[in-house]
């Protein structure tokens, strides 16, 4: 039976211990994101938005609260159970691309699969059609430093979906670039979305979140707005 929902939270909230106070950075969120939406997180620093990311991409837990990634009961697993859901269900993109730089592009985009266990020859076949997919076809064997920008960046995004993840999670994944490239990038998006990709970017520029089809503004560690329902909440 199909998943409605690629994300469920249903009143997460995560605390931080400060000099012997308690910081609530988020504060009893509840949000779906169906799939296939394009969706944009915003907010200002401090806003909540990094924690969030953080909690969807299960590279940190909630103090409280549930969340359901693809069917999967996430929020209490172990940080091993969640390292295997985030190799299984999450492709990640991050505005420093965090790509190896001594490895050519091709064995960059085949390193997700190593951890899945696929064999050489499927890595390399998965991984070239993924680059050429994002239109690299024909830098297979450049290595990072030797490409711009713009380059890196679909390296990643091909990195990101060699694993086929559930859903694709970007961190100011053009925070780095000039506007041409930016607009590149986002044509990408745009294309990845269209496939069928779910697609969440967590950003704090407006000209990004307003090519996203959905805006979810954080403030105080809280949902301010939400487009999908129409504007403020």
């Amino acid at each position: 039976m199909p998943v409605s929902n690629v994300i469920e939270l249903r009143g997460i909230g995560k605390d931080y211990a400060m000099g012997g106070e308690v910081f609530s950075a988020l504060k009893s969120i509840d949000l779906d994101i169906g799939q296939n939406e394009f969706v944009a997180i915003i907010g200002s620093s401090g806003s909540g938005k990094s924690t969030l990311m953080n909690i969807i991409g299960c590279l940190d837990r909630p103090t409280r609260g549930d969340y359901t990634l693809a069917g999967d009961d996430v929020a209490k697993l172990s940080a091993n159970q969640q390292a295997g859901i985030r190799n299984r269900q999450i492709g990640f993109i991050f505005q420093s691309f965090n790509l190896l730089p001594r490895i050519s592009a091709l064995h960059n985009v085949m390193q997700p699969l190593i951890y899945q266990k696929v064999g050489l020859s499927k890595r390399k076949k998965m991984a070239k059609e993924m680059l050429e997919k994002v239109g690299l076809g024909d830098k297979l064997g450049n290595q990072p430093n030797a490409m711009s920008g713009g380059q890196r960046q679909r390296v990643a995004v091909a990195r990101a979906l060699v694993t086929q993840p559930s859903l694709l999670l970007a961190d100011e994944p053009t925070g780095n670039l000039d506007s041409k490239t930016t607009e590149e990038i986002m044509q990408l998006f745009e294309q990845l979305h269209a496939s069928g990709q779910t697609i969440v970017i967590v950003t704090h520029e407006p000209d990004i979140a307003a090519r996203c089809q959905r805006q979810i503004t954080l403030k105080d560690g809280a949902v301010v707005s939400d487009s999908k329902y129409g504007g403020a909440i």
